[in-house]
C-alpha cells in the first residue's frame, strides 16, 4: 500500500495535465487532478478551439463575395453573433464533459478547486484539504498579460472575446504575435471595424520575413488599419469625466463607440468605449481594445519558492529534458515552463513524463522541428528555420514561389499564396517550410513529416505534383531564387 493519497497529484486540467493524469493512470498509477477553472485549459475553453471556430464563422464573408463571381446570385450577407455565441457556448459546454468523462473513465479523481504545493510531496486544496502524491505534476499553463499602462484595465484580453454578450462595432488591437493577427483576421471578418497597432517593424516577430510581409498585406486587403512602429500613449473611459472629446479629423469617433453598449457583464469597465491617443498623434473612441500583448505562466501563488521548485525571470518553471524540477518529485509541462507553447507539444510533454516516471522508460520530447500555424486569413504554416535563421547558420539555398491561386484569380481578388523552402546546401535537407495560403495549417502538418524524416531537396524533387493545386508548387521549384 502506497504511504500517499496518489501516485500522481496533477495540478492543471488542461490538454497537458489530462492527458498525462490519463497515461499515468493506464500505467497503474492512483492519480488525482485539480482544476480551479474549467476542465479543458486554456486550448478548449477560451483558445485554440473557440478561436478555430470563429475562423470558421469569419471566413464565409469571403466565400459569399467569391461565390458570386463563380455565378452564384447571393443576398447581402450578415453575421448574427447573437446566432453564433450561443451554439459555440454549447460546444465548449460539451468538450470540457467529455474531458471529465474520460479523466472519470481513467480512474482519475477529479478536485474542482484550487491546490497549491506545501510540501516535496503535498498540496493543499482551496476548502484547507491536505492530499498527499509520491510525484506532482505542474500543468496550470499560462494566461493574456495587460502592459503596464494606465487605465489599461479597460482593455480586454484573448479570454474575454469569448465572454462578449455582442460585438463592438470597431475594435482596437495592440500587438503583433500571431493571437494579435488571427483575431484582427476573426473580427474583420465577422463585420467589426478593426485597427491594430503594433510597435516593432512588422508583425509577427520570429517567422519568416517574407511570409509576415505578405500576411501583413493580407490583413490590410481584410479592411484591418495596420499601423506599425505605432503604440498607445493614453488611453480614458470615454464616458468618465477624465475624458474630454477631442476634435478633428483624427480625434474621430469608432463607429457605434458614442452610444455603444457595455459588451462584458458585470466586469467593471471592460467592454465600455475607450480614447486611445497613439504615437503617431492619432485620437480615437473604439468601442473596445485588445491587448494581445503577451502571455505570462501560471505560477503565481502555488508555493513554489516555499519548497525549492526554481522559476525563471518570466515566472517560468524550470525543467530539465525529462520535465523535472529543481525538486525531484514535483515536474511540470507545459506553457508553465515556456518552452514552446503550443497544444500538442504539452501533450507530447505528458505522455514523455508518464513513460518516464510511471512506465519505467525515459522518455524526453523533442522540441526540434515543430510545425505551426498562424490561422489569418490566408494562413500561415511554418516548421524549421527561416530564411533568416538559415542564412546566418550557415551556406543555404531558398526555393521561393509567390502567385495568385486559381480560386482567387477566377474572381479577380488580388490575394496571393507563398510556398517556401529553405535547404542547408551541404547536405541538401529541406531544414524550412513556410506557406502562406488558405489551409496552410493542413499542408504544413504534411509536409512536416517529410521535413522530420530528413527529405532532401532531391526528395521533394522526385515527388510527383497533384495538379491543379496550390501544394504542387512545393515539389516543382527548381530552381533557387536565392543562395548564401
Amino acid at each position: 500500500m502506497s504511504e500517499h493519497d496518489y501516485d500522481l497529484f496533477v495540478i492543471g486540467g488542461g490538454s497537458g495535465g489530462v492527458r498525462a493524469a490519463r497515461v499515468s493512470a493506464s500505467m497503474g498509477a492512483k492519480v488525482g487532478l485539480a482544476e480551479e477553472s474549467r476542465m479543458g485549459g486554456t486550448c478548449v475553453i477560451r483558445g485554440c478551439v473557440p478561436k478555430k471556430l470563429m475562423v470558421f464563422a469569419s471566413g464565409f464573408r469571403e466565400g459569399f463575395g467569391e461565390a458570386a463571381a463563380y455565378g452564384w446570385d447571393m443576398g447581402e450577407p450578415g453575421f448574427d453573433w447573437g446566432r453564433f455565441h450561443p451554439k459555440l457556448r454549447a460546444e465548449l459546454d460539451r468538450l470540457e464533459g467529455v474531458y471529465r468523462r474520460l479523466l472519470k473513465s481513467s480512474d482519475v479523481d477529479i478536485h474542482d478547486q484550487r491546490a497549491r504545493i506545501t510540501g516535496p510531496n503535498e498540496v493543499t486544496l482551496a476548502d484547507g484539504t491536505v492530499k498527499t502524491a509520491g510525484t506532482i505534476l505542474i500543468a496550470t499553463g499560462g494566461h493574456p498579460v495587460t502592459p503596464d499602462k494606465d487605465n489599461a484595465h479597460l482593455g480586454l484580453v484573448s479570454d474575454d472575446i469569448f465572454e462578449l454578450e455582442e460585438l463592438p462595432k470597431s475594435i482596437l488591437i495592440i500587438g503583433g504575435g500571431y493571437i494579435a493577427c488571427e483575431f484582427a483576421a476573426i473580427l474583420a471578418g465577422l463585420g467589426v471595424e478593426v485597427t491594430q497597432y503594433y510597435r516593432g517593424a512588422q508583425i509577427l516577430r520570429g517567422f519568416d520575413d517574407e511570409a509576415r510581409g505578405l500576411i501583413a498585406e493580407s490583413l490590410r486587403e481584410l479592411g484591418v488599419d495596420l499601423h506599425v512602429g505605432t503604440d498607445i500613449v493614453e488611453m480614458a473611459h470615454a464616458e468618465s469625466d477624465h475624458f474630454n472629446h477631442p476634435t478633428g479629423s483624427d480625434a474621430s469617433m469608432g463607429a457605434g463607440a458614442a452610444d455603444s453598449a457595455k459588451l462584458l457583464p458585470s466586469d467593471g469597465d471592460k467592454g465600455c468605449p475607450v480614447w486611445v491617443k497613439s504615437t503617431n498623434g492619432r485620437e480615437k473612441v473604439f468601442d473596445a481594445v485588445l491587448f494581445a500583448t503577451g502571455r505570462k505562466p501560471n505560477t503565481r501563488d502555488l508555493g513554489l519558492d516555499e519548497v525549492g521548485v526554481r522559476t525563471g525571470r518570466g515566472g517560468e518553471i524550470e525543467v530539465d529534458e525529462f520535465s523535472q524540477t529543481s525538486v525531484p518529485s514535483i515536474y511540470a509541462i507545459g506553457d508553465v515552463t515556456n518552452r514552446i507553447a503550443l497544444t500538442p507539444v504539452a501533450i507530447r510533454e505528458g505522455m514523455a513524463f508518464a513513460r518516464t516516471v510511471f512506465g519505467g522508460e525515459r522518455t524526453s520530447m523533442d522540441h526540434d522541428l515543430v510545425a505551426s500555424a498562424v490561422f489569418t486569413r490566408p494562413e500561415l504554416g511554418t516548421i524549421g528555420l527561416t530564411e533568416e535563421e538559415a542564412r546566418e547558420k550557415g551556406a543555404c539555398e531558398i526555393y521561393c514561389a509567390s502567385f495568385r491561386p486559381m480560386k482567387s484569380a477566377f474572381a479577380e481578388k488580388p490575394d496571393r499564396v507563398l510556398m517556401k523552402l529553405v535547404v542547408e546546401a551541404e547536405s541538401r535537407k529541406v531544414v524550412g517550410c513556410h506557406i502562406v495560403a488558405p489551409e496552410a495549417g493542413e499542408m504544413i502538418q504534411l509536409v512536416a513529416i517529410a521535413i522530420r524524416m530528413g527529405a532532401t531537396k532531391e526528395d521533394f524533387d522526385r515527388t510527383v505534383a497533384v495538379h491543379p493545386t496550390m501544394a504542387e508548387e512545393i515539389v516543382t521549384m527548381r530552381e533557387p531564387i536565392r543562395t548564401y
